[in-house]
């Protein structure tokens, strides 16, 4: 059987995959400091002033410098893509389809070199950083693929039933004009690719804007779209931070719809923001979230732990669906706290490029010293069974390294229990029933992902209760994370999502182009 990269399966990969990881490290760490462009309009964009970006792991490496965007040159990208969109728009979906596949494909060929520069940008380990450059591929592949599926949404409908005339009817699905994607630092990659190829398969031209100082897999990324053919102006690239380049963008009323991944308040400000146009624009909104996994008494002990663990300290807990909460019935909250603590003070921390390490750094100096002042409040309000400090020895004092943390005994009205911390920090509390701790884990205002460990019937009572949009039972490679397109749909309830559609999911796609109906008639 080949195998094939997948979240579920990255934990157990062949060694060709880490000799090929390994090459490629190599190769881009002899090349670090290089100067990348934007990109619009089909060539290269240089700003005066300019972003130099260090790693999370170790402060003195430059990784790269990336352009300091302008409030001109977003226009200038908006302007591309809106000149860019009447012909892309009227290219048959068949051709958009074999483009996009082909920009996946060479995404695919540069995985490795993509990875490497994910995990040192971001601080990811080898196995989430080429899952991540892999699923970019694949959320492409599923968007041309739904394209297809649905012959490109063009629908015969009934005929009226008028005497002496044939009336035919038909439903098209067309694209909006010039869509504007928003990533975030954590997942810089996928939750570009996934935006960004289901706006082009569906006829859309679209201007794409990064975390600032995370754009270096992403520039990687938009030069596949480059070697891939798309003309001039269908994929734009303006880099920059959001006070200035992220603010034209969504200001400019020629943005004709918008993806953004982040936080609930930027989302939600897009979302007024939005809402004050002239007449109503799609937004596309994910969120975060506040994930809760549920354990029942019942439940397999090590597949809950290892689950759980992978979840809340997988990308160091710098996920949206990371748990973040555990509630764990009574009668096996002890014995599940125990085995959680010591497969926590096993884990192998230090550079996440490495082969052996699995825990790397937190992404910058704000969640650093964010991460000092919660610990500081757990440990003062709850108890801390281990981590709450930051890791100094064997050189990690260069780098953004936080032990990851367990937290017991926080009383349930603390209001940690409800912020999103996106830090290793995970808050344990008993419950004496499912029913309690299933009223806990929804009695708050996010819901993107959720957990349970249990019997079969306690799981089918899970899903139907549960207020989430991605969920997961009895799941040892991660209790509330590892979606991936054709698989887990992924995407939120409440204040996790706007739409109510998944991505990586059946009904995502039609979410980037509006409806029309079109009616003939001819006498008989």
């Amino acid at each position: 059987m080949t195998f094939k990269l997948t979240y579920a399966t990255m934990f157990n990969p062949t060694e060709e995959l880490h000799e090929k990881f390994d090459s490629a490290l190599a190769n881009i760490k002899a090349n670090l400091g290089k100067e990348y462009p934007m990109f619009i309009n089909g060539e290269n964009r240089y700003s005066q002033e300019k972003l130099p970006v260090f790693s999370p792991i170790n402060t003195t490496w430059h990784l790269a410098t990336f352009q300091k965007g302008t409030a001109q040159d977003a226009d200038d990208a908006v302007a591309a893509a809106k000149a860019a969109f009447p012909a892309w728009q009227a290219t048959p979906w068949q051709e958009r389809v074999a483009m996009m596949r082909k920009f996946a494909h060479k995404i695919e060929e540069r995985v490795y070199e993509i990875g490497a520069a994910v995990a040192l940008e971001v601080g990811k380990n080898r196995m989430e950083a080429l899952g991540e450059v892999q699923e970019s591929a694949d959320l492409m592949l599923y968007a041309a693929k739904m394209m297809e599926v649905n012959d490109g949404f063009i629908k015969d409908m009934g005929k009226d039933p008028l005497k002496g005339f044939l009336s035919t009817n038909r439903s098209v699905l067309k694209p909006y004009g010039v869509w504007l994607v928003i990533s975030p630092f954590n997942f810089p990659t996928s939750l570009a690719a996934g935006p960004i190829g289901n706006a082009l398969v569906a006829g859309n031209t679209v201007v794409f804007k990064p975390a600032s100082g995370v754009s270096w897999g992403d520039t990687l990324m938009v030069e596949c779209a480059n070697e891939a053919g798309l003309p001039a102006g269908v994929l734009n690239l303006v880099t920059g931070p959001g006070s200035t380049v992220g603010d034209a963008l969504t200001g400019n009323p020629d943005i004709a719809g918008v993806t953004f991944t982040g936080s609930m308040k930027v989302g939600m400000d897009i979302h007024r923001k939005f809402a004050g146009r002239k007449y109503p624009h799609p937004v596309i909104l994910e969120m975060g979230g506040k994930n809760a996994t549920l354990v029942s008494k019942n439940a397999n002990l090590e597949d809950a732990a290892i689950g759980t663990l992978r979840s809340a300290f997988g990308l160091q807990g710098q996920k949206c669906s990371a748990t973040s909460r555990i509630f764990v019935e009574e009668a096996l909250c002890q014995p599940f706290v125990d085995r959680f603590v010591e497969l926590t003070n096993q884990l192998a921390i230090g550079d996440p490029a490495l082969q052996q390490n699995w825990f790397g750094p937190v992404i910058n100096k704000k969640a650093y010293e964010d991460y000092a002042n919660f610990s500081a409040e757990l440990d003062k309000s709850g108890k801390i069974l281990t981590g709450g400090k930051y890791l100094l020895e064997y050189d990690l004092d260069k780098g953004y390294f936080c032990a990851p943390t367990v937290v017991v005994d926080l009383p349930l009205d603390h209001p940690l229990w409800k912020t999103e911390m996106f830090l290793p920090i995970v808050l344990i509390a008993p419950i004496k029933n499912l029913e309690e701790g299933m009223q806990i884990a929804n009695d708050i205002d996010y819901g993107l992902t959720a957990g349970f460990y249990g019997i079969d019937e306690e799981a089918d009572w899970f899903f139907e209760n549960i207020e989430a949009g991605t969920t997961y039972a009895n799941r040892p490679q991660g209790s509330s994370t590892g979606a991936w397109p054709g698989f887990q749909p992924f995407g939120g309830w409440k204040g996790s999502g706007s739409t109510g559609k998944n991505s990586g999911g059946l009904y995502y796609l039609p979410l980037y182009m509006h409806e029309q109906s079109q009616t003939r008639v001819k006498r008989l």
